[in-house]
């Protein structure tokens, strides 16, 4: 991270603390710069969790009500940013375990129509490659790295996300998903051979630019 990215998430946290406790105050102009704030990153991550435009914004609503309501109870212990997103990681599992819940009842007579058997398990035991990170903006690799990253079975996306995307420690994904540290550290590892694999497939298909 750059000097300058560090000052102004420096500033951020800082600006966070006043309104934090303007707010606990009974300011609501002040909560009202807090979500202003991380609205964007709420909403964005309720978005790539669900894939459903509607849900992520019933989420992030959700997600900063429940942060109004319980903000008394907050004690800065972690940053304001990082408080809010766990409630919106939470607010997101309920609302996919929900949906496989309705699902689970359409699909009964047809059976899963995925396995880890024949789909994740199958992968080559390859590790995360990070030398492909100073390509992903090329816009094709992109598009099949989020292919990839959305045929995954939500449980695998889920760990995915909130790891490597939105940098959760595993144990604040085992506070989130309920799920042991191990496990959550299993299905990671499958979610990252699959993406890895889609990598490699797309390289090998002459899929790269320049």
């Amino acid at each position: 991270m750059s000097d300058e990215a560090v000052k102004e998430e420096d500033r951020q946290l800082e600006e966070d603390r006043q309104h934090v406790s303007r707010a606990q105050a009974g300011d609501i102009s002040a909560f009202e710069a807090l979500v202003e704030a991380h609205r964007d990153r709420v909403y964005g991550l309720a978005l790539r969790m669900t894939r459903s435009e509607a849900d992520a914004a019933e989420i992030a609503q959700d997600t900063f009500l429940s942060a109004y309501q319980h903000l008394k109870d907050f004690r800065g212990d972690a940053a304001f940013g990082s408080w809010v997103h766990r409630i919106a990681a939470n607010n997101a599992l309920m609302r996919l375990r929900h949906r496989r819940v309705v699902q689970a009842a359409e699909e009964e007579l047809q059976g899963p129509e995925f396995t880890e058997r024949e789909s994740l398990a199958a992968y080559p035991a390859q590790d995360w490659s990070r030398s492909a990170e100073g390509k992903i903006l090329d816009a094709e690799l992109g598009r099949a790295i989020q292919e990839a990253t959305d045929r995954l079975p939500e449980g695998y996306r889920e760990v995915f996300l909130l790891k490597d995307l939105e940098g959760l420690s595993y144990e604040q994904i085992a506070e989130a998903t309920g799920d042991s540290i191990p496990a959550i550290k299993s299905r990671l590892h499958r979610a990252r051979l699959a993406l890895r694999e889609a990598i490699d497939r797309f390289y090998n298909q002459g899929g790269a630019t320049g």
